[in-house]
């Protein structure tokens, strides 16, 4: 039985808007450069010259979800592993020891394997090791998140991939993750459970329209900060990467595209962190903080275990951007930028 509409489902079929202007914004033949002065003068404005580096701690591959575009899902033959504990302590501290302060633990969605005892106690071990801590994996009820956030946890992160019901159904074709409504409103629920960080986003080249999932993302954000004034919201729009599921995307979103879609979040939802991640290659990473980045990811591994034991589990997608994480605290220095590798939490 799939989860009746969440409060922000409910604002989006009410047709009123809160991020207003992005529409003309994302339109074919804007003037990008304008667009992109514009966004690195809102960046600069509301977050200065500070970029949060952290690093994904991928968990666990095993997942009971079949999603056509993701490389962990169900149905592949790939190499499967979950980690312990202990091994998730050992990745944790390798990542402390490169100057990580703030980790996303992710997953595939196992229920069982990757159960919510599980993720408190992988909480609990980390607390003492990491001042931050987020987690990318299914969506939980309140009580589990109330659990998680007694342990120590901070961040909750779920990415719709595509606002468009129809494509969602398409490429969510069975699993937990299949219930749109459910997913959509897990960011409701982890805030109502006093998580303090919440991280929206939509998968680019999913949809045939790119252009309304990145609306509706700057939506979703206004919408959450006005709703839940005491947590930060960050947003992301990672763009479909090759996987072991040999999805292509439906339409592909350039890079020129993809400053346009990013500059025009800044514009319209100018207090939400902007996350870009190894995905994106090297060269078009160091120009986007300059505009309108953030949050970035850094020497990432997308595999678990991968950053003390490569090669024995199936990555979930292909990492462009391999520069070390010393490295990319240099290029920002080298811009004029200040690496912050975890900063305290204030309210708004």
């Amino acid at each position: 039985m799939s989860a009746a509409p969440g409060l922000f489902a409910q604002h989006l079929a009410s047709g009123s808007r809160l991020a207003s202007g992005i529409d003309a914004l994302l339109e074919p033949g804007v003037d990008l450069e304008a667009l992109a002065v514009r966004a690195r003068e809102v960046t600069l404005q509301r977050f200065g010259r500070a970029v949060r580096l952290f690093a994904p701690l991928y968990v666990s591959n095993a997942c009971l979800s079949s999603c056509t575009y993701c490389g962990f899902s169900k149905g592949l033959d790939v190499a499967r592993r979950t980690l312990t504990v202990d091994q998730v302590v050992e990745e944790a501290s390798a990542l402390v020891d490169k100057g990580f302060r703030h980790l996303l633990l992710v997953s595939g969605e196992h229920r069982i394997e990757v159960s919510a005892d599980y993720l408190v106690s992988c909480v609990e071990a980390l607390r003492g090791l990491v001042p931050s801590i987020a987690i990318e994996t299914q969506t939980w009820s309140d009580d589990t998140y109330t659990r998680l956030v007694d342990a120590g946890l901070e961040g909750v992160v779920h990415y719709q991939e595509t606002y468009d019901r129809t494509r969602y159904a398409e490429t969510h074709v069975a699993g937990w993750k299949r219930d749109y409504d459910r997913r959509l409103a897990s960011t409701e629920r982890a805030a109502e459970a006093g998580v303090r960080r919440l991280g929206v986003g939509a998968l680019l080249g999913l949809s045939a329209d790119w252009r309304a999932d990145v609306a509706t993302v700057a939506e979703h954000a206004v919408w959450l900060q006005r709703h839940y004034w005491r947590t930060e919201v960050t947003v992301s729009l990672p763009r479909i990467k090759p996987s072991a599921s040999g999805f292509q995307p439906l339409v592909p979103v350039s890079d020129a595209e993809y400053v346009q879609a990013l500059s025009a979040l800044r514009v319209v939802a100018p207090e939400a962190g902007i996350v870009l991640s190894t995905r994106e290659p090297a060269v078009l990473r160091d120009g986007l903080v300059r505009i309108a980045v953030t949050h970035m990811s850094a020497g990432s591994s997308t595999e678990p275990g991968g950053y003390l034991h490569p090669g024995e589990a199936q990555e979930q997608f292909a990492v462009s951007d391999e520069r070390s994480p010393a490295e990319v605290a240099t290029m920002l220095k080298a811009a004029g930028y200040d690496p912050v590798w975890k900063d305290s939490f204030a309210l708004k």
